[in-house]
């Protein structure tokens, strides 16, 4: 499908829903605002074609692949939010990769990559989640952070997860258990928040 191989399929089950960022104070989480039930829609599931969802580690993505998720996070964080930064980074190299495939697309629909613990912070940290344009609106991003959440769950029980997160973003990760920690900060010239889920 689209060149992709040599991937692991994540199994699904079902937790909660969740879609942004990774940055640097500790302290208890702060409620975020009160905010609307999450929307818990599975509109996703109505997309042509059949969504592959899978993990894999830095070396098991070929480079049509690399390319592609390199390509979806240009496109939403440099031009979409016009942003520049230098994207690929050291963390890339050691990290599970979580992606969205679709036959229908060429990009991945949804991405999002996993930091063991102690490697950025304490914690596992969840960051350069996206949604790309043609699975934006149909709870996709929800389903990706619960998915992420899930597989932490199983690979470091018992251990929070930490993020820094897109201000604006806040409410779509409380939504998925997250509270924020500390006070908003400037990451790449966009108003950040550090945030944790308890295990």
């Amino acid at each position: 499908m689209n060149g992709l191989a040599g991937l692991h399929r994540l199994s699904a089950s079902s937790h909660e829903p969740g879609a942004g960022g990774e940055a640097a104070s500790h302290g208890k989480p702060r409620r975020a605002a009160p905010s609307p039930p999450p929307v818990t829609s599975a509109a996703w599931r109505q997309l042509p074609g059949e969504i592959d969802w899978r993990i894999c580690r830095f070396g098991e993505l070929s480079p049509i692949e690399l390319a592609r998720i390199y390509r979806a996070r240009q496109q939403v964080f440099a031009i979409e939010q016009q942003c520049i930064y230098l994207d690929a980074d050291e963390y890339d190299e050691i990290s599970c990769h979580f992606a969205a495939w679709s036959s229908e697309h060429v990009l991945p629909l949804a991405y999002a990559r996993l930091l063991n613990p102690g490697t950025k912070y304490a914690e596992p940290s969840i960051g350069r989640v996206l949604t790309t344009s043609p699975a934006r609106g149909l709870g996709l991003g929800r389903e990706l952070v619960r998915r992420v959440i899930a597989h932490c769950a199983q690979a470091f029980p018992g251990m929070a997860i930490r993020i820094s997160a897109q201000e604006r973003l806040e409410r779509f990760y409380a939504d998925s258990g997250f509270g924020a920690i500390g006070s908003p900060y400037q990451e790449d010239g966009i108003p950040h928040l550090e945030m944790l889920r308890q295990a």
